[in-house]
């Protein structure tokens, strides 16, 4: 997937629909499907793995976003769930729904309470993402999100 097509028509408008962008915001949750599928290469997690679409989020993740986080926001539920089509569970939309998918990532991150780090560092981008969405235990480094946003986005 094209990622400035990615940024621009669907990150980027998505975000800001719903009250939480940022240029920070924006280049983390680029940077994340950056590293996490290529940029859209992939939508399934390679060797049979949970981690559905762009973002690579586990089904799991998603429930604990759901039952420790938006359960207590009906607000930032509402707004979330307005992109969930209704005919799939909430799983399959982080596979096909991209405007779903960028929310569900980006809530992630925002129900974090440490700052974001600068648009233009994306090195710091990828230590927040790996200490925020890999997790220390994850196989992904800063430096290959380092790598793969450059390779994927370009420079910041």
């Amino acid at each position: 997937m094209n990622a400035e097509q990615l940024r621009l028509d669907v990150i980027r408008p998505v975000l800001k629909d719903a009250r939480m962008w940022s240029p920070a915001a924006e280049n983390l949750v680029l940077g994340t499907a950056a590293h996490e599928s290529h940029c859209g290469q992939y939508v399934r997690q390679m060797g049979d793995g949970p981690a559905r679409g762009i973002f690579q989020m586990e089904p799991d993740t998603l429930a604990d976003i759901y039952g420790n986080y938006l359960d207590y926001r009906a607000d930032l539920r509402g707004a979330v769930d307005a992109y969930l089509i209704p005919a799939f569970d909430r799983a399959d939309n982080l596979v096909f729904n991209l405007a779903y998918a960028v929310l569900m990532c980006r809530v992630h991150y925002y129900r974090r309470p440490e700052p974001l780090p600068a648009a233009t560092d994306i090195r710091a981008l990828g230590v927040y993402w790996k200490q925020f969405y890999n997790t220390a235990l994850g196989k992904g480094t800063v430096q290959q999100f380092v790598d793969d946003y450059e390779r994927f986005v370009g420079g910041a």
